[in-house]
């Protein structure tokens, strides 16, 4: 699995967000983060079903979670920021 794909796992899925919105954050078109999605969920259940080691590979890249936002608190799912409703 590309760091592309992982990525827009972590915001599709894990953040919840709107394609829209991923793919703005990832800064590419709604249809072209739908692709990369869709791979992505593909080579995961691939791996789930048919019990395949799931790799991702890029290189390193740091993360910094929604929570590390200084407008999100800890207990909040969805971050709002104000930054991020342009």
């Amino acid at each position: 699995m590309a760091l592309d794909e992982f990525e827009a796992l972590r915001l599709a899925d894990l953040e919840g967000l709107y394609q829209e919105q991923a793919a703005a954050r990832m800064g590419v078109s709604r249809t072209t983060f739908g692709r990369i999605v869709e791979s992505a969920h593909r080579k995961v259940a691939e791996a789930l079903v048919q019990g395949k080691a799931l790799h991702i590979r890029g290189g390193p890249v740091r993360h910094e979670p929604a929570t590390a936002r200084p407008c999100c608190k800890r207990s909040v799912r969805r971050c709002r920021c104000p930054k991020e409703e342009k």
